[in-house]
């Protein structure tokens, strides 16, 4: 089995209401790759946020009395603090410095997904898509539309991990494919069943496009190619572990 990671690079700036299926298409045509059926299209989390207007001015936040008080603790900025905390449905976890967030969405992570990298010069951070499965698929629709192509759309984002060093890409909206993949119930090569293996396939894909598509290289969009799957509906909550069976909540 044979993969290809292609970045797509020459995007310009996004900005609210950008055509960004426009702009993924167009690179993909001066990349002389364009787009197929059965790639997978992996999209980074900031340039939807900014096509969708998901952002906010730190200049526009007035900071509560709680975010104050933990921003001088840690000599952090009280502004961001205020917008993590609006950003949140919960509050996780806060340990030096550090604000562990379950999102809206459900997703568990640092600071509620709100970034201020690549951004304005610090004084804009970018917001998670509202509905980043609803961004996927409005995505994978348009492509579909305009190239007639049926491809999958993965949105991703760095997110940290519980046990591990490092950051890793995964998926925070998905269409067009199952993001898992069971094998419960088939049997390796020595003929032993599995019982619990399943394969997290959207953050992987989401994880090898960040080998390409890195912090400094501008190169927010991914076509992977040779990647097989089935065309479904998928979701990217299917990803979200349950609370009850969440050991780090």
């Amino acid at each position: 089995m044979k993969v290809e990671l292609l970045g797509l690079e020459g995007i310009p700036e996004v900005s609210e209401g950008a055509d960004l299926a426009g702009l993924l298409a167009e690179a993909a045509d001066r990349a002389e790759t364009p787009l197929e059926g059965g790639d997978v299209l992996v999209i980074t989390q900031k340039i939807v946020s900014k096509s969708e207007g998901r952002i906010a001015r730190l200049a526009d936040v007035t900071p509560s009395a709680f975010a104050r008080k933990w921003a001088s603790q840690h000599r952090l900025d009280p502004r961001l603090i205020e917008i993590v905390l609006g950003e949140s449905r919960r509050i996780v976890r806060m340990d030096r410095g550090v604000l562990i967030a379950e999102t809206h969405h459900g997703f568990v992570c640092a600071n509620a997904g709100v970034d201020l990298s690549n951004v304005a010069g610090g004084e804009i951070a970018t917001l998670l898509p509202r509905d980043p499965d609803a961004s996927a698929r409005h995505i994978r629709t348009a492509l579909r539309d305009r190239r007639a192509v049926e491809l999958a759309v993965v949105v991703s984002d760095t997110f940290g991990r519980p046990w591990r060093e490092g950051l890793v890409n995964v998926a925070i909206g998905v269409s067009g494919l199952h993001p898992l993949q069971s094998y419960v119930g088939a049997r390796d090569p020595q003929g032993f069943p599995l019982q619990a293996t399943i394969q997290a396939r959207a953050d992987e894909l989401a994880a090898a496009a960040g080998l390409v598509s890195t912090k400094l290289n501008r190169v927010p969009a991914v076509v992977i190619k040779g990647f097989a799957f089935d065309s479904a509906d998928g979701h990217s909550k299917d990803l979200l572990r349950a609370p009850d069976r969440d050991m780090f909540r």
